[in-house]
């Protein structure tokens, strides 16, 4: 690694999210479903903000969604992002009712317009470790 770039920061599982990232690392995406009432929640939560139950299971989502809103990133909020300018993040309604946020797959942004069609795609960024990529999709 050349000494002016950094290592690129991954994210830390905790008790609460561990179900999340080792899903993602599997491939799949996964989301909380209460388990009193049923409702599901994204991102992950100790306790539902509907029935305030602390019952939880994980569902894996579809991935398939439409596209809410989104933000080109033209500045590095981290140094090892830099080479990667610009990159666009999305925030996408899953078919599931529940929001996520992930990388486009089109750097740029070309193409992008609201309620577009996208899937999931898990990026592998590390050993273990797989980051949420959302692609244009046919509907």
């Amino acid at each position: 690694m050349a000494q002016n770039q950094s290592a690129r920061p991954l994210p830390h599982a905790s008790d609460l999210t561990r179900p999340y990232w080792e899903g993602a690392a599997q491939g799949k995406l996964l989301i909380q479903q209460c388990g009193q009432c049923g409702k599901l929640r994204h991102y992950p939560r100790y306790i539902c903000d509907n029935c305030h139950s602390f019952e939880t299971v994980w569902k894996e989502s579809s991935g398939r969604g439409r596209v809410h809103s989104w933000m080109v990133a033209h500045h590095a909020y981290h140094p090892a992002f830099a080479g990667e300018l610009p990159y666009t993040l999305v925030t996408v309604e899953l078919e599931e009712g529940v929001r996520a946020l992930g990388r486009y797959a089109v750097p740029t942004g070309e193409g992008l317009r609201l309620d577009l069609p996208v899937r999931l795609r898990l990026e592998t960024v590390a050993e273990g470790v797989a980051l949420p990529l959302f692609e244009p999709r046919e509907d």
